[in-house]
């Protein structure tokens, strides 16, 4: 049995997705444990020119949902970057994940070997076959941004672990 780009990416970006999502819980307890208005965590940053824990968050979903989309070619959902709260980044994880549940397999298994444009910055565009473009782009960008959320949070004092990084992935118990 060949091992599909969709059964790949799609799960594995379900369960990165899933546990950013389970660190923000985390994020608005510690808030509301700590007397923490949590909007500090949402524009924290780990160096000066990074993006803050906000920004992270909705780049990893447009990393997911892009990224997916043009293998499966067809056109992405926007996103307004206006999100101010945990719950409004959350609801914009479950925007995500629906929209990469609903795209053909089939589609983004076809495109290995297919030539992908994709925008490298605001005036770059890099050209590859599909499969690389998910393996050395897509999925390492996604992680990128998902652990620096995570690492945000940590750095913050939210009480996260490698586990919650993580998330749920699929165990076979032996």
């Amino acid at each position: 049995m060949t091992y599909a780009m969709s059964r790949a990416s799609i799960p594995a970006f379900e369960v990165a997705l899933n546990a950013l999502g389970a660190c923000l819980d985390k994020g608005a307890a510690f808030a509301v444990a700590k007397k923490v208005d949590p909007s500090v965590l949402l524009a924290t940053r780990l160096a000066p020119d990074m993006f803050p824990l906000t920004r992270q968050v909705q780049i990893a979903c447009d990393l997911a949902k892009n990224g997916m989309a043009r293998l499966a070619g067809v056109e992405p959902p926007k996103f307004e970057d206006n999100e101010t709260t945990i719950e409004q980044l959350k609801a914009r994880i479950a925007k995500t994940l629906v929209f990469l549940q609903g795209l053909d397999a089939a589609a983004i298994d076809a495109c290995a070997g297919k030539d992908v444009t994709f925008p490298m910055g605001p005036e770059k565009k890099g050209i590859m076959k599909g499969g690389e473009y998910l393996a050395m782009f897509v999925t390492p960008n996604v992680y990128f941004h998902a652990v620096a959320a995570y690492a945000i949070l940590r750095h913050c004092g939210v009480e996260v672990g490698k586990w919650d990084y993580l998330g749920a992935i699929p165990l076979t118990k032996a």
